[in-house]
């Protein structure tokens, strides 16, 4: 086998090992916590304090109606009982209980109002936790995928690292020397032949250098000067 094609080989299972590693690094940046879970979670947990302050303005004005109406119904027993005959007295009670009426019937509509504003937070609620509970299995469920897949490129990883081991071994040390000197400047510092072109850079190779690449020395590409495979 050449030298060229060993240090091709070489290429394609760093080539491999590089993609996998930065499989790896995506997959390490998408474990841990999920964005949206937590903006969820804050949303709900706003709504549910949202929801609490709205019970408590309903009790409060549940009391309030309460108290009045046991303020009214005596004062109203009082007004249409015949008892007071006194006029004055009569129409000051008569000013009592209408007011007591108004600010039942203001009460009342602040406490329908509040009503409705605890049934939407409610909805809004349930709405949010049934979101959150779909999240959550989501991305635990996408946690133990990510896990399982990044335990299988380590797996791949070690194998290839292996591998890259098993070959640099097998090469000539002043070749792999060059070998590195060249990736370090172009990326990759072995280029591929098929049909008299130089595949890292698409150029035509003069037929003078396609003779060369044939024998078993390292030749590099006249143009892009990477070392030269032929298949």
């Amino acid at each position: 086998m050449s030298v060229a094609k060993q240090l091709y080989q070489l290429q394609e299972v760093e080539l491999e090992i590089e993609s996998n590693e930065q499989a790896l690094a995506q997959i390490a940046s998408q474990l841990g916590e999920s964005q949206a879970v937590v903006r969820t979670q804050a949303k709900l947990k706003s709504e549910q304090q949202h929801l609490e302050e709205l019970g408590r303005q309903q009790h409060s004005a549940e009391w309030e109606i309460d108290d009045l109406v046991n303020k009214l119904t005596p004062a109203e027993e009082k007004l249409y009982s015949g008892r007071i005959k006194d006029p004055k007295e009569l129409t000051n009670l008569q000013h009592e209980v209408d007011g007591l009426r108004v600010r039942r019937n203001h009460l009342e509509d602040k406490a329908l109002e509040i009503m409705d504003r605890v049934e939407l937070a409610a909805a809004s609620v349930a709405t949010l936790s049934n979101e959150l509970k779909t999240l959550e299995t989501d991305w635990h469920s996408q946690q133990q995928q990510l896990s399982t897949n990044m335990e299988q490129l380590r797996t791949l990883l070690s194998d290839l690292k292996h591998k890259r081991q098993l070959l640099s071994a097998n090469i000539d040390s002043q070749a792999i020397e060059f070998y590195q000197e060249l990736k370090k400047q172009k990326g990759q510092a072995v280029a591929k032949v098929e049909q008299g072109i130089c595949y890292g850079c698409r150029i035509s190779l003069p037929t003078t250098e396609l003779q060369r690449a044939r024998s078993a020395r390292l030749v590099q590409c006249s143009s892009c000067g990477r070392i030269l495979f032929l298949a």
